[in-house]
């Protein structure tokens, strides 16, 4: 679906009280279980309140009482579940759910071996060791143009790695490709679970069930 005119979803954000949140509570949803896939583009923060300048998903998704499986830096693209079912949010969410989620990162430089298996074994960061994590060199994707584009060096090549985590902290990818001196410059996440981005443009959503296999 294409994303709504942001002066039309100003009106319709919610108001939230300081005890509220944009997670959806470890429950079953009382009515239909509803779950949006939902490209996010760059410089769209992954909640539906924020300041006056802010791009919100209320700019984007009409859809109520859904809330995001996780969450995507502001800085970061493509795929965001959101849904009004708890108990999937948190099998999503969740380490020991073991829902793969992948991310098409592209990095400054060109990494070595080395370097590349460091993320594969875990890296050791500020709030402790990640996890075990499949990362492999790719071909450049076939994706759309960010806006505003990536700032190149001239002199210093850059490298698309697809790293396939069952974590989620804070900013956690771009910490990893730091750690072994390869700056990300973009992320992009491609799937999560057995859902991927691909159909959808940024700023697009679609409504999926629930398949069999999860």
């Amino acid at each position: 679906m294409k994303p709504t005119n942001r002066a039309q979803t100003l009106s319709r954000r919610p108001t939230r009280t300081k005890n509220q949140s944009n997670h959806a509570s470890i429950s079953r949803p009382k009515g239909p279980q509803k779950i949006i896939l939902f490209n996010k583009p760059f410089n769209v923060l992954t909640q539906f309140s924020g300041e006056i300048h802010d791009q919100t998903l209320a700019d984007y998704i009409p859809i109520k009482e859904v809330y995001p499986a996780g969450r995507l830096d502001k800085d970061s693209e493509g795929l965001l579940v959101l849904t009004n079912d708890g108990i999937l949010q948190a099998r999503l969410t969740q380490p020991q759910s073991k829902a793969p989620k992948i991310y098409w990162v592209q990095v400054e430089g060109e990494p070595s071996d080395e370097a590349i298996q460091q993320l594969c074994d875990g890296v050791t960061l500020k709030d402790g060791p990640t996890l075990p994590a499949i990362v492999k060199r790719m071909e450049n994707p076939n994706v759309w143009d960010r806006i505003p584009p990536i700032r190149e060096r001239k002199n210093i090549p850059t490298t698309w790695l697809a790293i396939t985590l069952r974590e989620g902290r804070n900013r956690q990818v771009r910490r990893m490709t730091a750690h072994i001196g390869h700056p990300t410059l973009r992320l992009i996440r491609h799937q999560m679970a057995n859902w991927t981005v691909e159909g959808l443009a940024p700023g697009e959503w679609r409504e999926v069930t629930l398949p069999d296999s999860q």
